[in-house]
């Protein structure tokens, strides 16, 4: 078991609510419950902070699915800011009052109203409307006291979630007094965080995706999103990367320190592995969002050269998406409605990945590639665009063919290849299951408790 030092832990997103984010959201919580299983907190796991300001009554339905879903132990572990930001009394609460200053609202600006449970308002949040970088704005947060009267003003979203972790790790920290370690999985937050400047407080920061646009390649222009953030990267005690490929590649265009390092997400072992004979023969599945970064287009046009060849073959589509009517419009201009189904979302992708003679990805980008690493553990050979981030770290000891990003020819003739060949299915089935331990939890939690022992072992770079 890996070791974590003696801390308080902390794992901050911007929002967890089911089938919302995609991977990112099955990622968070699986960090935390794997935390938790490597004995943070004595098994407890790190406290999860969100600051979506739903109602609390929505919050409390996010909770009790996800421990549905086992992604969650226990409920209370899970905390919103504005589920804590009003008083019994009235009004809002001590910690919220006390960080606001005289002030009024901005008359340029609509508001976005929180009412706490008795129904009285709370808080009022400015509403940016259009701008990408509205979590950096300054306008202020009206702050409501008792019957209603303004309190007064937060300089912002950077300032209000500033000031509910202060009121959160002073908590921690009069049950206990020892370093609080904060695990920020979201780039918008972590851009504000950058400047708390708490000695005591470690801030970790995760990566989930790719930080570069088309082309895709080293040196492609920087996702716009991202220009910003990497003014402040150094301010991080540590910053996760998913791949030694993206953080060499970073590493390589911006000279970062050695504060950046390889975390990967860490995907649990099946609990049995079904033998590659025993599988649905022809049957390929994709797992992922119907958006256009994943592509299914290309899928699906390979997908009709591929049933020349093997009559049988079929190919099933997992997921949900604003591209879900297109690409039925391209499967019945294909005539492939016999051959290609989009089956929607499936709560059970181990079942999916354990009937299929073959796992089909050809995204345009990826983080890491949860949906990749699944059809590994599950000793599914994988047919996969060779892009970044992911995919060429996984398959670099086998289990999968790699194929030139967008080439839809030879994507057909690899799953021919992999379809009608046995002995390659039994050889990548194989591999892949080999593979997949590289990115098993206890790698994963061992790469995160070794980031965190270094952290610890050093001043905070932004104290």
């Amino acid at each position: 078991m890996s070791e974590f030092p003696d801390a308080w832990y902390v794992v901050l997103s911007s929002r967890l609510i089911p089938d919302l984010d995609g991977g990112y959201t099955v990622a968070t919580l699986a960090r935390a419950r794997q935390m938790a299983d490597a004995g943070v907190d004595e098994g407890r796991g790190p406290l999860l902070l969100t600051v979506d300001p739903g109602a609390p009554a929505e919050h409390a339905a996010h909770r009790a699915e996800f421990v549905r879903r086992g992604a969650l132990i226990d409920p209370e572990r899970m905390r919103n800011l504005f589920d804590e930001a009003s008083d019994p009394a009235g009004g809002a609460a001590q910690w919220l009052q006390a960080a606001a200053h005289a002030g009024e609202a901005d008359p340029a600006l609509a508001y976005r109203v929180v009412a706490g449970a008795d129904g009285t308002p709370v808080v009022e949040l400015p509403v940016v409307a259009g701008d990408p970088d509205w979590h950096i704005s300054t306008a202020p947060v009206v702050v409501r006291g008792r019957g209603g009267s303004i309190a007064g003003v937060i300089d912002g979203f950077g300032a209000l979630y500033r000031a509910w972790l202060g009121h959160v790790v002073s908590g921690l920290r009069a049950q206990r007094d020892r370093p609080v370690v904060v695990v920020c999985e979201s780039r918008q937050l972590g851009e504000l965080l950058a400047g708390w400047e708490d000695p005591g407080v470690r801030l970790v920061h995760g990566i989930h995706t790719i930080h570069l646009e088309p082309p895709y390649d080293a040196d492609a222009p920087l996702n716009p999103l991202w220009s910003r953030w990497f003014t402040v990267a150094e301010r991080f005690d540590a910053v996760l990367w998913l791949t030694a490929s993206q953080r060499d590649d970073v590493q390589e265009r911006f000279g970062l320190s050695d504060v950046h390092v390889v975390a990967p997400h860490g995907v649990a072992a099946a609990a049995s592995v079904v033998p590659i004979g025993d599988r649905e023969g022809g049957r390929v599945v994709m797992l992922g969002r119907l958006a256009p970064g994943k592509r299914v287009d290309s899928a699906i046009r390979a997908f009709a050269r591929v049933v020349a060849a093997v009559p049988h073959a079929r190919l099933d589509v997992y997921g949900e998406g604003a591209e879900r009517e297109r690409l039925q419009a391209l499967i019945d201009e294909r005539g492939l409605t016999a051959h290609v189904v989009l089956r929607g979302v499936t709560e059970d992708p181990g079942r999916v990945l354990d009937e299929a003679s073959a796992y089909l990805q050809t995204s345009a980008f990826e983080g890491q590639g949860l949906a990749l690493t699944e059809a590994l553990v599950h000793g599914c050979p994988a047919v996969v665009f060779d892009v970044r981030y992911g995919p060429r770290d996984l398959l670099a000891s086998g289990g999968g063919i790699l194929v030139p990003d967008g080439d839809e020819d030879a994507l057909a003739d690899a799953l021919v290849r992999v379809l009608t060949d046995a002995a390659l299915r039994e050889q990548l089935a194989a591999e892949a299951v080999a593979a997949s331990r590289a990115v098993d939890p206890a790698h994963a939690m061992a790469a995160l408790a070794a980031a965190v022992t270094d952290v610890l072992a050093r001043p905070s770079r932004r104290a």
